[in-house]
């Protein structure tokens, strides 16, 4: 206990850094698993395609949405960037 009180204006900031670390992994790591679920959307889509399963405007239509959905993704993630 007095050897922590004793090192704690060494160990403090490491600490510190530690928990700054971690939250920001926690906020990134949805907006990564967010971006790659909707890949692994648009190639399913894709596959549903050239399987025959959906027209060429329904197709279109999802990529559309989906592709979109993308961009916005990497346009927040540049714009948080840029912020930094």
């Amino acid at each position: 206990m007095i050897f922590d009180l004793l090192l704690a204006p060494v160990t403090a900031p490491i600490n510190g850094m530690n928990w700054i670390a971690s939250k920001i992994l926690e906020q990134a790591e949805p907006h990564l698993d967010e971006k790659e679920n909707l890949k692994k959307e648009l190639l399913a889509l894709q596959l549903a395609f050239d399987m025959g399963e959906l027209t060429e405007d329904e197709f279109e239509e999802q990529e559309e949405a989906l592709l979109l959905a993308i961009q916005a993704l990497e346009d927040e993630e540049l714009d948080a960037e840029d912020e930094d």
